[in-house]
Parts: structure tokens; sequence; C-alpha cells
């Protein structure tokens, strides 16, 4: 099945780190390329020791947010201080079409591995870097991660009521959407280019300027200068448009009311017809302008519901409604999510039968896999050294002792 895939035979050497980079990689695992993950056991990956963590296992092999990101890799461990490591590096490098590494400006070429060094060991490689605020400025050697991220590009300044301080979104979303979906595609353009014409070339993707696509609207309304703020619930185009409470304890639904006529059959579904002639509530803006008395009503229906029964209610009248769903709703009682099998169990040595996210993509011809649960720290090492630098065991031994592993 694999060999059906259409990024089999591609081989990526991945030094990314954390979050944008590996699932990026995982994307193009996921079509059948070979990703070998380069670590370190001196410094490894953050999220080796992130929650949730399994209960019982080794060190760096209980993460259930590391094992999400790096399904279907291989991971060899290098020390890339000693130069028995990089040589490995560099000696894998040889016969891989992709590079990919999401460290700050500098960190590869401190190894001999920037985008020249690479191409002097393989001219047609595809190079991939994301450093987080790129690779030109006066920020450019600044640290952070998802949260800074989403703080420096404006994310976060749009997330909240205008009234209370910024929030996040509940997870770090550029290292989720916007950063791997512009790499992953940036990396398919540059092998494409490759085949027509046998040139490598370097890709940087700048986490920051993906990030940034996030708020087009925000830059738009700028420009008309109109004011950008944050705006809790609001929409500029439905009304009502919110999230309510409803039957229960922590139980919410979503609702986004578009236009007149969606209105009127909405306060008819609600019990509440006399709304549509309160002038309180007679046009799309004053309903905006009175939100806050508008959804206390509209709350005082919901709370005698469940969030379902309020979803299914309002969607046979083709109104927009979907319950506010948590974690474990997902996993065990969504029955669109059941249908859609998002999930799949696989086997894991060390955290036992895990369950994973399967790629969000139905392909009828070429379907994305998910085989190999994620690696355990080094666990391909020599396996990757006899097989693809047809090391003998006398040179692994070797290599051993002068440090390249570790």
């Amino acid at each position: 099945m694999t060999h059906d895939l259409p990024l089999h035979g591609v081989r990526i050497i991945d030094f990314t780190w954390v979050g944008a980079g590996p699932l990026t990689t995982r994307i193009l695992a996921d079509f059948g390329a070979e990703v070998i993950k380069i670590e370190s056991r001196s410094r490894p990956d953050v999220l080796r020791i992130t929650p949730p963590l399994a209960a019982s296992g080794v060190q760096y092999e209980r993460s259930g947010y590391f094992a999400a990101r790096n399904a279907n890799k291989k991971s060899v461990a290098l020390d890339m201080s000693v130069a028995a490591g990089r040589d490995l590096a560099r000696r894998l490098i040889a016969d891989a079409d992709v590079i990919a590494n999401s460290f700050a400006p500098g960190v590869m070429a401190r190894w001999g591995l920037g985008y020249e060094d690479v191409a002097e060991i393989k001219p047609d490689i595809v190079y991939l870097e994301m450093p987080m605020l790129g690779s030109e400025g006066p920020y450019k050697n600044f640290t952070g991660f998802g949260a800074t991220l989403m703080a420096v590009s404006g994310l976060l300044n749009l997330c909240g009521y205008p009234d209370r301080p910024p929030v996040g979104t509940g997870t770090n979303y550029p290292d989720h959407v916007p950063n791997p979906m512009h790499a992953a595609f940036a990396v398919l353009a540059a092998l494409i280019h490759r085949r027509a014409t046998g040139e490598g070339q370097k890709i940087e993707v700048s986490q920051l300027e993906s990030t940034i696509n996030v708020i087009g609207s925000a830059f738009v309304r700028n420009g008309h200068e109109e004011p950008v703020s944050r705006s809790g619930n609001l929409s500029r185009r439905f009304s009502p448009h919110g999230v309510y409470p409803c039957e229960g304890d922590d139980q919410w639904v979503a609702v986004a009311v578009e236009g007149e006529t969606q209105w009127q059959t909405f306060c008819e579904v609600v019990g509440q017809p006399r709304l549509t002639s309160d002038p309180r509530f007679s046009s799309h803006d004053l309903r905006v302008a009175n939100a806050e008395v508008l959804d206390s009503i509209i709350a005082v229906w919901t709370t005698k519901s469940s969030s379902k029964s309020v979803m299914h209610l309002l969607q046979a009248k083709g109104i927009a409604a979907g319950v506010v769903n948590d974690a474990a709703t997902l996993v065990e009682g969504d029955p669109n999510i059941a249908a859609l099998e998002c999930f799949k169990v696989l086997p894991h040595s060390e955290m036992g039968p895990s369950r994973y996210l399967r790629a969000p993509i139905r392909m009828s011809r070429t379907p994305a896999r998910l085989e190999r649960s994620a690696p355990l720290l080094g666990e391909h090492s020599f396996d990757v050294c006899r097989d693809l630098l047809a090391m003998t065991n006398e040179e692994i031994d070797a290599a051993t002792a002068a440090g390249a592993f570790g």
C-alpha cells in the first residue's frame, strides 16, 4: 500500500522539533514520504516530556503530544556536537530529497549544514527552514513557542472581549494550521520544480509571516480605516451570533443567524415572534448594538433544552447551530466524528494502544496512511545506518565509540 502513495520514494531528513515543523513532515509522511527524524538525547524534542503523559513508561516515550506529531516517522539519535555525529548526518543528507529544520537562524550553519553546505553535498536538495520570526530583522534570534507567535502576529490581540485582556485560542493555532500548511505546500511545489528542472532550492517559511495570513480580514478593515479590536462572539455578518448556555453543567451551543429571513424564522423557533417587531432588534445593526439584551433573551430559551436539541431544532430550519464539543465527546460520543473514522489506534511499545488522528484528507486513489506509531528516541539509529548507509556492524561500533549516537 505504501508504494502506491504519491510521495513514495521521497526521503526527508527531519531536524524539526516541537510543533509546526513536525506537523509539516507528519503530513508528508502520511502520504508516503520516508521521514527520518534526527534527534538528540542530550537535548531531546521538548514535546517528549510535554503532557499529556502515559501513566507509565520510560522518560521521553510517554507523551501523547509528541506522538501525535511524529507518527509514521523513524528516529535517529545523533550528537551533532561531535564530528562523528555530523558526519553521519551529512551521509544521510547525501541520499535525501528534502532536509527540514525549524531552528533559530544559524543553528544548522554552525553544524556545517546551512543551505550552501548541504547543496555541495546534494545539489538538488529541497532545503526547508522554518524560523519563528524569519531570518531577517531585529527579532530574528528571539526565542518562543506558539503562544509567543500568536502574540507577535496580532492573532492574540483579536481574541477575547474588548473590555478584557486578550486570550489565547486554547491551543497554539499557528502550529497546527497555517505554518505546516504553508510549509508542506512549499515542499511539494519545490519537488515538482525539481522534477521538471533538476534544480533544488532553499525554502524559508517564516512562521510569523505564515501566521499573519490568518488575520487577513483585520488588515482589510485597517486599510478602510475601520476599527480593529476584539469583539468576543459578535459578527459583522450574522446576528444573533454567539455561544449560549444549555441544559446541564457547562453545556453550550453556538448559533449564527444570517439575514432577515433567518431572523424571522429564528424568532418563530424560539417562540418569540414578537422580537421581529421589537424596535431594538429591527435591523442587523440594531441587533448588534443591543446584542447583550438579545443574547440574554436567547439564553432563557436555550437553557431549557440540551445543546443537541437546540442544534437539531435550528438546523432543521436551516439555521447554523452546533454543540460546543469537548475532547472526550469527540473521541467517544460524537456520531459524526465516528462516521468519519477520524481516529485510529496504533500499538506503542511504551504507551500501549494509542489513539492517533488520521489525515483529514480523503483521496479516492491514494489515501493517506497511518501505520507507524511515533518512534522511540533513536529507535531506528542502527537500522538506518545499516539499511541506508550500508554500514557494517564494525563501522557502527566505531561510530558509537566516537560518540556519533547521542
